[in-house]
């Protein structure tokens, strides 16, 4: 029996093959969407998934200002950022946050299902939203990909 069938092989970034993904976020409900891109992100959908290394693919997404919220979260849930300032607290409601920056309300909720470590910050930079159709990486040659066949 040869031993050297049994080696695991590890993934890392250096051979770690990553593809660009394109998600139209139309009609989306927020946590939905970004539960399934963080999901890619972190690689979890490969059967070489490593959970120490950015092995995950690169996602573009468009249409980021026409996702939805179920229920009254659109008018009950608050983002919160400080200015660095005493009584420099802000508030802001997502139909609030839609109007002045559109893209930021995917950026934080996919930003907060990823590990909170130096791994989930350069995973973060694999996400690229976009509030319209336009977009800078058709270089890039991006799969369209159905977010709604994702089971994460």
């Amino acid at each position: 029996m040869d031993s050297l069938s049994y080696k695991t092989a590890f993934i890392n970034e250096a051979n770690a093959q990553k593809k660009w993904y394109i998600v139209d976020a139309e009609n989306q409900i927020v946590g939905r969407l970004a539960s399934k891109v963080a999901y890619i992100l972190r690689g979890k959908n490969k059967a070489s998934f490593s959970p120490n290394s950015d092995c995950g693919d690169n996602i573009i997404i468009i249409n980021a200002d026409k996702v939805r919220f179920t229920g009254k979260k659109a008018e009950d849930k608050e983002y919160i950022r400080y200015t660095g300032y005493p009584g420099g607290q802000r508030f802001a409601t997502p139909n609030e946050l839609l109007k002045r920056k559109p893209t930021e309300i995917l950026r934080l909720a996919i930003h907060g299902m990823l590990p909170k470590n130096r791994l989930g910050r350069q995973q973060n930079t694999n996400v690229f939203i976009y509030a319209g159709t336009e977009h800078k990486h058709e270089a890039q040659q991006p799969i369209k990909l159905d977010i709604n066949t994702i089971k994460a």
